[in-house]
């Protein structure tokens, strides 16, 4: 071993990153970095029968929060002040994903061993994308009603299969 820093080129594999902890579901069924942003489907906490599409933007920092039946919310302010939506996505983003993995694709500014994802945020008002988040959530949901196969689907086939040796 040397101890110049470049054992790991003489290595055949890599680091392997720890995994991120596990998330709960209910107030945050659906959460992606996707199409240049973090989006998501959150609960409502009053209605069971209404969920919120929201959207921050990577970059310039969006905000978006609609109703699935694409009324604005109501806490959303101006795209300076973040709902409770917003903040309950962000939350299950970083649960799911990291902080790191999150603020590096919003491209956010954190202080150096910054743990907060809103401090490097300078958020503005976003262009309703309720209907495109929405649709892709219901594209994954779709994928609970495909019966048990060992057919590959081909929208699927860029996903490694557990076990597959390569």
């Amino acid at each position: 071993m040397t101890t110049d820093g470049a054992d790991f080129e003489r290595r055949g594999s890599a680091p392997v990153i720890a995994p991120v902890g596990p998330r709960k579901l209910a107030k945050v069924p659906f959460v992606e970095l996707a199409d240049g942003r973090l989006q998501g489907v959150v609960s409502s906490g009053s209605d069971i029968e209404r969920v919120y599409v929201s959207s921050i933007t990577a970059g310039d920092h969006g905000l978006s929060c609609n109703t699935n039946n694409n009324r604005p919310c109501g806490g959303l302010s101006g795209g300076s002040w973040a709902c409770n939506h917003l903040r309950a996505l962000a939350d299950a983003a970083v649960a799911q994903y990291g902080l790191a993995r999150v603020a590096r694709y919003l491209k956010a500014d954190l202080a150096d061993g910054g743990d907060d994802l809103w401090s490097g945020l300078h958020t503005t008002t976003a262009p309703n994308r309720a209907a495109e988040v929405f649709a892709s959530f219901l594209r994954h949901l779709s994928y609970l009603e495909v019966a048990p196969a060992t057919d590959p689907l081909p929208e699927l086939q860029w996903f490694p299969a557990a076990g597959a040796v390569r």
